[in-house]
């Protein structure tokens, strides 16, 4: 019942920017959401975690890889979640996925999350 849709990956430079946006459908899905991340995995290798967000009150938490140049934000009114990306480095390149997680707080794990969505391509060139 609840669908998650990213948007917003594409080609960029490195040292350059992307914005990452995550929209989540179902009537009742504020109520029961409890924290919303970002993983990202390459053929061949596990899943990593990026970063996550709680629903409420909006404490956020952060790989060390990324820190300091991403940023996960959420926009509740809008079912949103964003993840702003800047001094890109090849190393980031990914297909990147946001998920949901309903039965407890932010995790770095995957399998802590319940739905997922179909992830968007982030192509980092030098």
């Amino acid at each position: 019942q609840v669908q998650l849709v990213e948007s917003g990956g594409g080609l960029v430079q490195a040292g350059g920017s992307l914005r990452l946006s995550c929209a989540a459908s179902g009537r009742t899905f504020s109520s029961y959401v409890m924290a919303m991340g970002w993983f990202r995995q390459v053929p061949g290798k596990e899943r990593e975690f990026v970063a996550a967000v709680s629903w409420t009150p909006g404490s956020t938490h952060y790989a060390g890889s990324v820190k300091g140049r991403f940023t996960i934000s959420t926009d509740n009114a809008k079912n949103t979640v964003y993840l702003q990306m800047n001094s890109l480095k090849p190393e980031d390149t990914a297909v990147y996925s946001c998920a949901a997680r309903t039965m407890g707080s932010w995790s770095p794990n995957s399998y802590d999350y319940d739905y997922w969505g179909q992830g968007t391509q982030v192509t980092v060139s030098s």
